[in-house]
């Protein structure tokens, strides 16, 4: 082949990398990262790396001044990274896509825009009928973070976060053991001659995965209790070394629990709120000063006893038995906690802008489906609707609609 023949063929490849720039232009995004405004929410849900990322491949970020400061991430780092830092909630809202962590609360659906996009947490048991409503008035397309899938029908947020729960649920569990807190003033573990502590897990999920971990590490006695013998089965796999498990059974897990030291609730429904499984009377007969971590307070609890506490607030006791029951456990450690969203959610936006926008994302992909709950103004999850007993509206027919 000549020189000219080579320059020629070259030359046939321009034309194929122009609309190619072209579709990313005009295919970007209007991203709004606004400062949380729930009670001690620390988490945000990019990164300035990420920010940085997004905006060189065209798309458009606005943060709310001092919205990472509570994860370590200031104005200064997101503005060198491309951002434009809004002075206002009223100028972030302006986006077409919302990414925050909490759920809108009432001061913020004065500044949301009619047909955004918002993508937050639901936190299910703390909402009625009339949010739902207020999200629908505005005419939202809504996603959970608790149904957003990926492509393996996994929860990849609910996983990460589920992580992060499990590893700081026994740091949580050493602190209210000690005599700091007036807890039983007991090691998390167990030396040489005394007897280990004694610690019940329910639920075989990946929050008591994580917790399992460090509690062997430290020489604890650990049960775990759980409906599905698949999901044992899968655990025990998963740590690699011999455990005691057992299907939930009134009496064996009563009486594991009136002997414990610390009981771990981690046990989710696949639909609706989370199972409670201890009832009162079981709490009783705990020893004074034990503790009990419900990590599935926000989706309703496991413990007759729990109820909704805050990182200002976080303990209650009840019948002698000190109750942590912090819906958001990974906003402790709100940095580790923002990176892993941020690592969840850069792919998803590139991909977004790739396809054209969150519509086309959403119909391109059915596993993206299932993390909204309402669209364009209607509830489009079943089990919301049935609850409050609103208008629902099915995506799948919407998507055989549109082929």
């Amino acid at each position: 082949m000549t020189g000219f023949e080579q320059l020629a063929k070259q030359t046939a490849l321009y034309p194929k990398e122009a609309p190619l720039a072209l579709k990313s232009a005009q295919n970007s995004l209007l991203i709004g990262l606004p400062k949380e405004v729930s009670l001690q929410e620390n988490r945000i849900a990019l990164t300035p790396e990420a920010v940085s990322i997004l905006v060189r491949n065209g798309h458009n970020v606005i943060v709310e001044k001092g919205a990472g400061e509570k994860a370590k991430f200031t104005d200064t780092e997101y503005s060198e990274a491309g951002a434009q830092i809004a002075q206002s909630p009223k100028e972030v809202y302006e986006a077409n896509l919302i990414l925050k962590v909490e759920p809108l609360v009432e001061a913020e659906f004065e500044h949301v825009k009619s047909g955004s996009t918002v993508i937050s947490a639901l936190n299910l048991p703390a909402h009625d009928r009339a949010y739902f409503e207020k999200i629908n008035s505005k005419n939202l397309t809504a996603f959970a973070y608790e149904y957003i899938e990926d492509q393996s029908e996994g929860l990849p947020i609910i996983r990460s976060m589920s992580e992060i729960a499990g590893s700081t649920v026994m740091l949580i569990a050493a602190e209210y053991l000690s005599n700091a807190d007036n807890g039983r003033g007991i090691i998390l573990g167990g030396i040489t001659g005394v007897p280990p502590t004694k610690i019940v897990m329910l639920g075989a999920g990946t929050v008591n995965e994580y917790a399992i971990r460090t509690a062997l590490g430290m020489g604890a006695d650990v049960k775990v209790f759980d409906k599905h013998l698949y999901k044992l089965q899968r655990l025990k796999y998963a740590i690699g070394q011999h455990i005691y498990t057992s299907i939930i059974d009134s009496d064996t897990m009563a009486e594991a629990i009136q002997r414990a030291d610390l009981v771990i609730g981690a046990l989710r429904a696949d639909d609706g709120p989370s199972p409670v499984v201890v009832t009162e009377e079981m709490v009783g007969r705990m020893k004074p000063d034990s503790v009990i971590i419900d990590v599935a307070i926000d989706q309703g609890g496991n413990f007759e006893t729990s109820r909704m506490t805050t990182h200002k607030h976080p303990t209650y006791k009840h019948m002698g038995v000190i109750h942590y029951c912090v819906p958001n456990i990974a906003a402790r450690v709100a940095y580790t906690a923002s990176m892993a969203l941020s690592n969840i959610f850069l792919p998803f936006l590139l991909e977004t802008g790739t396809n054209g926008g969150i519509e086309q994302m959403m119909y391109a992909n059915r596993w993206f489906m299932k993390g909204v709950y309402t669209h364009k103004g209607t509830l489009t999850n079943a089990y919301i609707a049935r609850k409050f007993n609103l208008r629902f509206k099915d995506l799948d027919l919407l998507l055989a609609a549109r082929f």
